[in-house]
């Protein structure tokens, strides 16, 4: 099937697009209403095989507005999952990183589709370098706060959105019920593709920032505008440019996320049963 686009929707807006999105998630995966959804960075896929029941799989591509993913570690599927508690949760597989040039429509618009599924929480987790020195590779991390480098933002015209507690406190507290050591810091979004220059790692230090990554920021501020409650998490799949005493390679990314993939996935489906 031919790719669909936000593009191929004429005289519309992005929310629009994630409405007829959301419609046809629900045709074609038979659930009307989802209650969670997760977008599943590098190392994170396997949690879905773990959170409960698969209901329907639909290829993102048949969906208004997705795009086949352009990074290895992502499926280019929606999974719809029905969860032991009722709950229906909706697994997105294809994420648009904002450094494919298609513009930031594009890469919130799984946020804004699933907020217009219905969905009142969205967990968003990513591969990304750590600046702490012991977060060695495969150490789990949750985003606390973001800085967003990007120099561009989802929000649209006159629009003001408080971003004080994007990433749930609330949300936090129940992933360490989970796990009481797991760490937080602050994710510092780029805009890639490249990774960052070891001045630039500094410079992320300095305004206080511990996670340093190419996705996640502007989709939480999307969800944040869709009254979504947010929960981040960061795989450190390598310690960040200047700090690692090796220079950084995407497969060193992908290979630490297979490695940590079995057990930091079945941390994320112990609390993703508690949401």
């Amino acid at each position: 099937m031919a790719e669909a686009s936000i593009l191929d929707i004429p005289e519309t807006d992005p929310f629009d697009a994630a409405r007829q999105a959301a419609e046809q998630i629900a045709e074609k995966t038979g659930v009307a209403h989802h209650d969670i959804a997760l977008t599943l960075g590098s190392g994170w896929g396997k949690a879905a095989d773990l959170i409960g029941e698969t209901v329907a799989t639909v290829p993102a591509t048949e969906i208004v507005g997705f795009r086949k993913p352009a990074l290895d570690g992502h499926v280019g599927t929606l999974r719809s999952i029905a969860l032991p508690n009722g709950k229906h949760a909706l697994v997105i597989g294809a994420r648009t990183h904002f450094y494919e040039g298609h513009g930031v429509r594009h890469v919130v618009h799984s946020v804004r589709a699933a907020a217009a599924a219905g969905a009142s929480v969205m967990v968003l987790t990513n591969g990304a370098g750590g600046i702490k020195p012991h977060w060695t590779p495969g150490t789990p991390v949750l985003i606390g706060d973001h800085i967003n480098l990007t120099a561009s933002s989802p929000l649209e015209g006159a629009t003001f959105v408080d971003l004080t507690d994007l990433y749930s406190a609330r949300l936090r507290d129940l992933a360490r019920t989970v796990e009481p050591g797991l760490d937080e810091g602050v994710y510092v979004q780029f805009r890639g593709p490249h990774y960052e220059t070891p001045a630039e790692v500094q410079y992320a230090k300095t305004i206080g920032g511990h996670i340093v990554g190419m996705s996640t920021a502007l989709e939480a501020i999307a969800a944040r505008q869709a009254g979504m409650e947010v929960l981040g998490l960061s795989l450190i799949t390598n310690l960040a440019a200047g700090i690692s005493p090796t220079p950084l390679s995407h497969a060193e990314v992908i290979g630490a996320g297979r490695a940590a993939e079995p057990v930091i996935s079945a941390l994320l489906a112990q609390i993703v049963g508690r949401l």
